[in-house]
């Protein structure tokens, strides 16, 4: 679990200090430990982060002439839209925090097979990639914490601690 908000962390890992069990989507999981995981400084203001599950991020669903043609264009990070939509979602993520939201991609480093999950309403596929990222450091820290993408509280774009 992850979240970009360190109160948020601590009254997880309270609350979960203080089970043996947790029932997650019907899965039970004995709890044998709780570590707070601390991100790194990025004091330097650069980032390379790897996602250990897939990055999902939706585009304009336009074609060549800009007319819409789906609402569901979810974009692969081989997809020519997908540097401007992925640096404006990280932006949006800064700004929700109240974080500065000068970010930038710098490059897109590594790509890995796409992959397709359901969701429960219906599949979004998505791929883990790995990037190199420009910003402030407090920024940095937030999206190691928060995760790449979209969809990230269902698992989507989780970055590899």
């Amino acid at each position: 679990m992850g979240s970009p908000l360190p109160a948020v962390v601590e009254v997880w890992a309270a609350g979960l200090r203080r089970r043996e069990l947790i029932d997650w989507g019907g899965v039970a999981f004995r709890l044998l430990g709780v570590t707070v995981v601390e991100p790194p400084a990025f004091a330097a203001g650069r980032a390379r982060l790897r996602t250990v599950t897939p990055v999902v991020l939706k585009g304009s669903g336009r074609d060549e002439w800009g007319v819409r043609q789906t609402r569901q264009a979810w974009l692969m990070p081989t997809d020519s839209e997908f540097p401007a939509y992925f640096e404006g979602n990280l932006r949006r993520k800064a700004e929700t925090l109240g974080l500065d939201p000068e970010i930038s991609l710098e490059r897109i480093t590594w790509v890995g097979a796409r992959r397709s999950y359901e969701t429960g309403k219906g599949k979004k596929p998505g791929a883990l990639i790995e990037v190199e990222l420009r910003g402030a450091p407090e920024v940095l820290r937030a999206l190691w914490s928060w995760g790449l993408g979209q969809a990230n509280s269902a698992g989507f774009g989780w970055v590899a601690a």
